[in-house]
């Protein structure tokens, strides 16, 4: 019996699950809440926002969904999964008290330092005047200044200077930059050496790696400018060793699932690991509990095994019974953004040279800001995602640079070194 199935989210994140998806013989009919334009050319889009989980329930109950995938994190973190679970509607996405490994960076590190899981030294601060005098005694930079809460991203600084630490304690904690979010926060050491991101599967049990993948946060070429959500991203990541992958396995991946499950907190759906490869070993720089954007365009497109499938399973904590494939290839995605992102940038610019469906030959353009009334237009800072699969990551980018110079919107800003330090 085909299902219908009902995306919450709105970004290129959320067009990747949803392609994927559309693909699967066993979907029905595909919903997305609140979706956008381009999301809207493959799914039904219905203006319930991903955050109101009253209304989002409603709308599944009237759409007779069948089961949910819970994209961003701000809902998992509020209990939209617990909410669907509790309304009898199978849901991909772990409860409130699972959330917390990435809704609360207190918890999070002090999870990591009770089960010897390897991570930065740090120490917490509820009081700005606390974290001042720690950062004084010290007197140690570069450091890193984590706000508790979620803040869409950006809410880690690395600080050079007493000044600018205290400009960060002062900005985060006392005029709640991030609202709650920096009411307490996390002073960590800097680690060095290349990141490394790694979505895994998991059902509370058994636990599935994806491709690894190698982001670009930094809004300029050369990882200069201010920090983004993402300018890009390809995958597999070269310098994630089968040894690598190994050691990471047994020290970090499998012992936080475990302590999870111990702890009352089993994890199912998408855990996402931000790890440095220091000289000392791989150490988690953070936890995201879902996936994330943009590495979600371009692990997707690697996908051979039916992503349904592998949703069911580990709603229905089977995940052991399946084998989850990959392709052998590489994938590039790069980043299409507003001129000004991260800053104050347009809205509502006509986007041409994509087909009527928002795409182009040759590649798969992942809308992550666009609107659409009869033409696309842009609507919000990173608004494409234009993603190519090859054999190879030198074929994989050439493809997907190729598509990009067929997109134009007034003030398009993209980074023409995307995956340049992996080849």
């Amino acid at each position: 019996m085909m299902k219908n199935v009902l995306v919450v989210g709105s970004g290129g994140r959320e067009h990747a699950i949803v392609k994927a998806l559309k693909k699967s013989p066993q979907v029905g009919e595909l919903y997305c809440c609140p979706g956008n334009g381009g999301i809207s050319r493959d799914a039904v889009c219905g203006p319930v926002p991903a955050t109101d989980i009253p209304w989002m329930l409603a709308y599944a109950k009237e759409q007779k969904i069948d089961f949910v995938v819970v994209a961003p994190d701000d809902p998992l973190a509020m209990g939209m999964a617990d909410a669907f679970e509790e309304a009898g509607i199978p849901v991909f996405g772990p409860r409130k008290n699972a959330a917390i490994i990435e809704s609360s960076k207190v918890f999070s590190k002090n999870f990591m330092k009770r089960h010897h899981i390897p991570t930065a030294r740090y120490e917490t601060f509820d009081s700005s005047a606390a974290a001042l005098a720690y950062l004084k005694e010290q007197n140690t930079y570069p450091i890193v200044i984590k706000a508790d809460g979620l803040a869409l991203g950006k809410g880690a600084v690395i600080v050079q200077s007493q000044e600018e630490a205290e400009e960060t304690i002062h900005a985060m904690m006392e005029e709640k930059k991030f609202g709650e979010s920096g009411s307490n926060v996390v002073i960590e050491e800097f680690l060095t050496g290349p990141e490394v991101t790694v979505l895994a599967f998991t059902d509370g049990k058994t636990l599935a790696p994806m491709v690894s993948s190698m982001d670009h946060k930094r809004a300029m070429d050369g990882d200069q400018g201010l920090n983004t959500g993402g300018m890009g991203t390809i995958a597999p990541n070269p310098l994630y060793t089968p040894e690598i992958a190994a050691e990471c396995r047994e020290k970090i991946f499998l012992p936080t699932i475990r302590h999870m499950a111990e702890e009352g907190r089993p994890f199912k759906g998408c855990l996402y690991f931000g790890l440095m490869l220091t000289p000392d070993g791989p150490k988690v720089i953070e936890y995201n509990c879902r996936f994330g954007d943009p590495e979600t365009q371009v692990v997707l497109s690697l996908l051979k095994t039916d992503l349904f499938t592998v949703f069911e399973a580990v709603a229905e904590e089977r995940l052991g019974d399946i084998q989850v494939e990959w392709d052998e290839g590489a994938a590039a995605c790069v980043i299409m953004a507003s001129g000004g992102y991260p800053g104050g940038y347009p809205k509502g610019l006509p986007i041409s040279g994509l087909d009527e469906n928002g795409g182009i030959p040759g590649a798969t353009v992942y809308h992550a800001g666009t609107a659409y009334d009869g033409q696309f237009k842009t609507a919000g800072g990173r608004v494409l995602g234009v993603t190519a699969v090859a054999d190879d990551l030198p074929g994989a980018l050439e493809k997907a640079y190729q598509a990009v110079e067929k997109i134009h919107f007034d003030g398009a800003h993209y980074r023409r070194d995307i995956g340049k330090r992996a080849l």
